[in-house]
């Protein structure tokens, strides 16, 4: 299975709202556009995307699904919000292993973690930007991941 992990592009400050109802900026979404039409020449197709309820989460993963071509329903999972845990999102993805490509939208610090939980390294720190997209495969679904980084993608890399 290739997993993508792509955290949401930059949103307001949010001064006086809840975390959950911040959207992103213009300037955030110009820059996952930019982003995901490189994932789109690279071929990135995901059979189901999967994103954390915040809104600006929300919002990344139906800008994704806009370029990407993805046709079918966003799902929320709450294991995908900021506070979530590395192995509540393995099982999610656990419960997805037929499928060859799986987008997940969510936050940081959780992808950082999350990143060398399914790489195998769960002491790895990654410095994980807004509207960064990675690459891990995997390709057997036992209780602890061991995924294969083939790529990551930065905003600032993807400027064209």
């Amino acid at each position: 299975m290739e997993i993508y992990l792509l955290r949401h592009g930059i949103a307001e400050d949010g001064v006086g709202m809840r975390d959950a109802d911040r959207a992103l900026t213009s300037e955030g979404k110009k820059k996952l556009r930019e982003t995901l039409r490189v994932a789109q020449i690279a071929e990135v197709s995901p059979a189901l995307i999967l994103s954390s309820p915040y809104r600006r989460a929300w919002e990344t993963a139906q800008i994704a699904a806009e370029i990407l071509g993805y046709k079918q329903e966003i799902l929320k999972t709450r294991a995908l919000t900021p506070g979530s845990a590395p192995k509540l999102v393995w099982e999610e993805v656990r419960e997805q292993q037929e499928l060859a490509d799986l987008l997940l939208v969510g936050h940081a610090p959780l992808f950082s973690s999350l990143t060398g939980y399914l790489l195998g390294v769960p002491e790895l720190q990654v410095d994980f930007k807004k509207g960064t997209l990675v690459r891990i495969d995997c390709d057997r679904f036992g209780p602890e991941p061991r995924g294969t980084l083939r790529w990551m993608m930065v905003p600032k890399l993807a400027v064209r």
